[in-house]
């Protein structure tokens, strides 16, 4: 009996765990650049009352056993790095990785990486992410330019009033051979990890990287009707097991009262 109360309770804190997932997937439904997480669950180990394939008394072998499962835990919280939709925005900075590949911006002296491809120019001219950290390697749009075009492949050409070429420089992207194994650090920001591998780099269009669109941004790749079915579904888990702790109890307190 007690067994049940213990394993109901790992039940409930695992559910616990699934909604603050789906939750902050709720949340960032309208962040852009946002990757869903999924929380991913395993069984504990069991109590082998009767192992499968035990000798019984009349020489014969027990065919499936008594196994008794201890519960349950959640062993990752993965990053899902499917597309998200496009939104039109026509800003000519506003960038959208259509495939494969993360931005690449320097925060202080470390190095992150980042789908959003909200950009800005700062004070000096360079282009930077919206706080304020400069896109890698480091490109600059003359003052004077009018004009800035990005092409598919990455080349930006910067032009003057009279149409003339001033500026051009080449984009780049940086994947990684296990994205799931980056770490968030929040802010659209992730970070390398020895599970994740370590960067490559590549022009947009080539070796597999996804190519660039101009005045797009690419949105969350939140369903919000999947979050929401989820959110019911570990709400009945969640509840179905309280009811077995509270079931468990009140046999427990039957078996007390047995005596009187």
């Amino acid at each position: 009996m007690i067994r049940s109360l213990w394993t109901a309770a790992t039940g409930m804190e695992a559910q616990q765990l699934n909604m603050d997932v789906v939750a902050h997937n709720l949340a960032n439904a309208s962040t852009t650049g946002f990757k869903r997480s999924r929380a991913n669950f395993e069984d504990l180990m069991y109590q082998n009352i009767v192992p499968p394939g035990a000798e019984t008394a009349a020489a014969t072998l027990v065919p499936a056993g008594i196994q008794v499962g201890m519960g349950v835990k959640t062993i990752t919280v993965q990053k899902i790095f499917a597309q998200g939709n496009f939104t039109e925005t026509g800003n000519p900075l506003d960038l959208a990785i259509e495939g494969k590949g993360f931005f690449r911006v320097l925060r202080g002296t470390e190095e992150v990486y980042t789908r959003a491809g909200t950009l800005k120019l700062d004070e000096d001219g360079y282009l930077c992410d919206p706080e304020g950290h400069r896109l890698q390697p480091e490109i600059s749009i003359p003052q004077e330019a009018v004009t800035v075009n990005i092409d598919p492949g990455g080349t930006l050409t910067a032009m003057d009033q009279e149409g003339n070429d001033i500026a051009t420089a080449t984009l780049y992207l940086y994947d990684f051979i296990n994205p799931a194994g980056l770490i968030s650090v929040g802010r659209n920001y992730f970070v390398p990890s020895p599970a994740s591998g370590d960067p490559e780099e590549g022009e947009p269009g080539i070796d597999g990287f996804g190519t660039l669109l101009q005045g797009f941004l690419e949105s969350s790749n939140i369903n919000v009707v999947e979050e929401m079915v989820n959110m019911i579904a570990g709400q009945r888990a969640y509840e179905a097991n309280s009811k077995v702790i509270k079931t468990a109890d009140e046999m427990l307190r039957i078996a007390n009262s047995v005596k009187q």
